[in-house]
C-alpha cells in the first residue's frame, strides 16, 4: 500500500486540531492613567525634598524664584523650563510648591488654574502676583507668614472659586473676587476694623467662610444668601442682633441655604438673643447660658 502524501495526511487530522484560544487584549484609558499619574504626583510631593536630597540632584535657588521683567514675555513653550517647575511639580494646570521655603509668589505657567504653596515662607501677596493668571481657579496659601495682601490682588481673578489663606498672620480681608464659593481664613489676626461692611455681599456664590480663630468682636455685616457653613468660633465675639444673620422688619424671611453656623468660644451668650435666630433652619453651636 503506497504511503499517503503528507499533504493528505494533514487534511485528515485538520479536524481533530484545536487551534490556541485567543490571547485577550487589555485595554488602557488615556484617560484613566492620566488620573493615576496626577494622584502619584500628590501622594509623593511631601516626600519629593528628600528624594532630591538622597539621589545628590540640583536644588534650585531659591533666588530664582525672584520675578524679573522679562517673566512676564515668556511664551507658553518656554512655560516648563520656568524654575518653579523644577522644584515643585507642575502638572496639566496645577501647580503643587509646598515646603520649599519660598518667601514670595513664584512665577507660574500661563495656564495655571491650581496653586499649592502650603508651609513656605511666603509674607506678602502684591497686585501684580497673579495679575497674569486669569484661569486660576484655586489658591491655597495655608501656613505662610502672610501679613498684607494688596487689595486688588486678586481683582484679575474671574474664575477663582476657592481661596485658602488659613494659618498666616492677617489683619484684614482685601477685596475678593466675586464668584467665590469657599474662603477660608482660620487662624489669623483679623479684627472686625479688618472687614469691610460690603466685602461678602456681592460674593453670591460663597457657600463656604471660616472665619474661625480670629480676634473678630463682632459677626461680619451684609453676609451673602448663598451662604451654607459659617464658622466664627474661637473669636471675641460679644453680641449679636436681630439682624445679623435675620431681618428684624420681615418675619417671613428664611435663610434657607444655611445649614451650619459655629460660636462656640465666643463671650457671647445665645441664649439672651432669641429673635436672632428666627429665620434659621438649626441653631447656631455656641453657648447659650453662663
Amino acid at each position: 500500500m503506497q504511503p499517503l502524501p503528507v499533504c493528505c495526511s494533514l487534511l485528515l487530522l485538520l479536524p481533530f486540531i484545536l487551534s490556541a484560544p485567543s490571547v485577550p487584549q487589555q485595554s488602557f484609558s488615556h484617560h484613566e492613567d492620566y488620573i493615576f499619574e496626577g494622584k502619584l504626583f500628590q501622594l509623593n510631593l511631601q516626600k519629593k525634598a528628600q528624594t532630591i536630597e538622597r539621589n545628590e540632584l540640583t536644588v534650585v535657588s531659591k533666588d530664582r524664584f525672584k520675578r524679573d521683567e522679562a517673566s512676564s514675555n515668556r511664551t507658553k513653550t518656554e512655560d516648563v523650563d520656568l524654575p518653579t517647575c523644577l522644584l515643585c511639580v507642575c502638572l496639566s494646570g496645577s501647580v503643587y510648591c509646598e515646603e520649599t521655603d519660598i518667601e514670595e509668589v513664584p512665577p507660574l505657567p500661563k495656564e495655571t488654574a491650581y496653586l499649592y504653596a502650603r508651609f513656605n515662607k511666603i509674607k506678602k501677596i502684591t497686585a501684580k502676583d497673579f495679575s497674569d493668571f486669569p484661569t486660576l481657579r484655586r489658591i491655597d496659601l495655608t501656613g505662610n507668614l502672610i501679613e498684607d495682601i494688596d487689595d486688588k490682588a486678586f481683582e484679575k481673578l474671574p474664575l477663582l472659586e476657592q481661596l485658602n489663606l488659613a494659618e498666616n498672620k492677617l489683619t484684614r480681608i482685601p477685596a475678593l473676587p466675586t464668584k467665590l464659593t469657599v474662603f477660608n481664613v482660620n487662624d489669623n489676626q483679623i479684627k472686625s476694623k479688618g472687614i469691610k461692611a460690603n466685602v461678602f455681599k456681592k460674593l453670591t456664590s460663597l457657600a463656604y467662610l471660616y472665619l474661625a480663630n480670629n480676634q473678630l468682636e463682632s459677626v461680619p455685616q451684609n453676609l451673602p444668601e448663598s451662604l451654607k457653613i459659617l464658622h466664627l468660633q474661637q473669636n471675641n465675639i460679644t453680641s449679636i442682633t436681630d439682624d445679623t444673620f435675620c431681618k428684624s422688619n420681615d418675619t417671613r424671611y428664611i435663610r434657607s441655604h444655611m445649614a451650619e453656623i459655629r460660636m462656640e468660644g465666643n463671650p457671647v451668650i445665645l441664649g439672651k438673643h432669641p429673635n436672632s435666630f428666627t429665620c434659621l433652619k438649626t441653631l447656631p453651636s455656641g453657648s447659650y447660658f453662663k
